[in-house]
């Protein structure tokens, strides 16, 4: 039963609600399709970042629908590689969340009543044969958890499947993982259970008056609240664009290729110690760069790729990335020349998996202009509020989701304060 309901409410009308991984169309008997369709709370998006939120909001006793527009995962949660960077803090603010995030998800399982495949592996973080090691082991010293500097030999034996040829050694550092399919249900199952609603559909308009927010159109429906959430990840900024909200959101097209389960073990997490991905994000975020961001057809900054590859517990395997900053979320892509790419440049650091039968993936992944995310209050219009940008999203939002979500029941946070979207207000 959907909490604040009870049976003589019902209406003939069909909503959709989640149990366990299955989708179930049920009709509802009420006259009063108002009330029904009020919430305290309305979040956009049942990702990791909006599935987390709304499992938050439910437990500080919100009325709390959580709108997607797939009924099967899809986006980032759906092909991300899974990974709790819990070591890469490095400021009080950073090191701080991701100390609570660790903590939080060697005990999420118990808690949401389901398995997370939450496990700790080692990262091994590849230097290039033309980098100096020891610059790079520099580099790394400002972490939290600094990785050790290891050997050509040393990484190999860590990682049999490494061609040793392709590195001038490699960092390590344990880091955690889990499956972000598996982390999402169990927080939806868990937000349902405490009486939250799931609706799927797609949202074409925040509704607001008088500069105040009092609703979302929903396919033929309206839902009605005076507080929504918007937690899109690379659909935000057009979302919030279309209802005539600027903010200073981007995203990337992220490429990856997905390999189904394989008959071979990489024993590590593998990923490049010299990312490009930051520097992409900063050069598109720039402010000269923001207004190219409310139209299709531009490409702030160089497309790059990070050469990496992470295994699952079902034994598939995903490599990649290719991250493009294209303006247009549905921008169309050359996947075959994509995924040559992806291949040629993991296969020379792990030759084993380049020929690997598998598919080209692709999805939107949302940044900000200074690694940290967008957590709370627009200042433009009352009551939209945004949980987007995560750089470092798994590590860091279960603990932010559960911090804002006290703050939004009414007991302030200097950490979460200092992430408001207002750093960033754009005049317009």
């Amino acid at each position: 039963m959907v909490k604040g309901l009870c049976e003589k409410d019902f209406l003939r009308k069909p909503f959709t609600i989640l149990i366990g991984s299955l989708y179930l169309e049920s009709t509802l008997l009420n006259s009063n399709e108002t009330t029904m369709n009020t919430f305290d709370w309305i979040v956009i998006g049942a990702g990791i970042t909006g599935a987390a939120l709304a499992y938050e909001l439910v437990q500080q006793g919100f009325s709390t629908l959580l709108v997607e527009q797939h009924s099967t995962l899809q986006g980032a949660t759906r092909f991300g590689y899974g990974g709790i960077a819990y070591w890469a803090g490095t400021t009080e603010l950073t090191r701080q969340l991701c100390a609570e995030g660790i903590a939080l998800h060697r005990s999420l399982s118990d808690e949401l009543a389901a398995d997370t495949q939450f496990r700790e592996l080692d990262l091994l973080l590849t230097i290039p044969p033309d980098v100096d090691p020891q610059a790079i082991e520099q580099f790394y010293s400002q972490f939290a958890i600094p990785p050790r500097l290891l050997s050509i030999q040393a990484a190999c034996e860590l990682e049999p499947l490494l061609n040793p040829a392709a590195i001038a050694g490699a960092l390590t550092v344990k880091h955690g993982h889990i499956s972000q399919q598996a982390t999402v249900q169990a927080y939806t199952d868990a937000f349902i259970r405490r009486g939250g609603r799931l609706q799927i559909g797609i949202v074409s308009h925040l509704q607001h008056q008088q500069g105040r927010f009092v609703g979302i159109n929903c396919g033929q429906e309206i839902f009605h609240s005076n507080q929504v959430v918007v937690c899109a990840g690379g659909l935000s900024r057009k979302l919030l664009h279309h209802s005539g909200i600027p903010v200073r959101l981007y995203f990337t097209h992220a490429e990856l290729v997905d390999i189904p389960p394989a008959d071979l073990q990489l024993r590590t997490i593998v990923m490049p110690a010299d990312s490009r991905r930051f520097q992409l994000e900063a050069q598109a975020s720039s402010l000269e760069q923001d207004d190219l961001w409310d139209e299709p057809g531009h490409q702030p900054a160089a497309p790059i790729l990070d050469a990496g590859a992470v295994q699952f517990l079902d034994g598939s395997i995903r490599i990649g990335q290719i991250s493009r900053a294209l303006t247009d979320p549905e921008a169309a892509i050359d996947a075959a020349a994509s995924e040559r790419d992806i291949r040629t440049q993991v296969g020379q650091l792990l030759p084993s998996l380049q020929d690997l039968p598998g598919a080209w993936r692709h999805c939107l992944v949302a940044f900000s202009c200074d690694h940290l995310p967008l957590v709370g209050a627009i200042p433009t219009i009352e009551g939209i509020y945004l949980f987007s940008g995560f750089s470092n999203p798994l590590a860091i939002t279960p603990p932010l989701a559960r911090r804002f979500a006290a703050a939004l029941a009414g007991s302030p946070d200097a950490l979460v304060a200092q992430l408001t979207p207002a750093r960033f207000t754009k005049q317009v």
